[in-house]
């Protein structure tokens, strides 16, 4: 997975139709989400698309996997996990993602059912980081 200041570098340089096209490409690039594990437990609520999100542990890091069934939403999920992959689980609580993805300017760049669940996305990380973190 790209680091996160990569893909902004590359993201400025794009108009609006590259930019969907880097979305797409970074949801292809994510690793393949194992299908017994797009559950209701691991579905994020409220985005438009069904995303599927779940960490597996990697000492005190948190390795993401995830897929969504539509492809500007999948690249989105790469957008968020890429600010997030193999942190420490302390670190990915703590950690302002919504700030990380400011440059993104995802709100004006794509339709608001696309940037809707992204809060909820964030949300999701964040919690399950804080349980991994507390040792819950």
């Amino acid at each position: 997975m790209r680091p996160l200041s990569d893909i902004a570098e590359e993201y400025d340089f794009l108009d609006s139709d590259e930019r969907y096209r880097l979305l797409i490409e970074l949801g292809r690039e994510l690793e393949p989400m194992p299908a017994p594990l797009k559950t209701d437990a691991t579905l994020v609520r409220g985005c438009s698309a069904q995303v599927w999100i779940y960490p597996v542990e990697k000492g005190e890091a948190l390795h993401w996997l995830a897929d969504s069934n539509a492809a500007i939403t999948k690249g989105i999920v790469a957008l968020v996990l890429s600010a997030v992959q193999d942190k420490p689980a302390a670190e990915v609580a703590q950690m302002d993602v919504a700030a990380a993805l400011e440059p993104f300017d995802l709100r004006n760049q794509l339709s608001s059912n696309r940037t809707q669940g992204v809060p909820n996305m964030i949300a999701l990380i964040r919690q399950t980081a804080e349980r991994f973190a507390s040792g819950a």
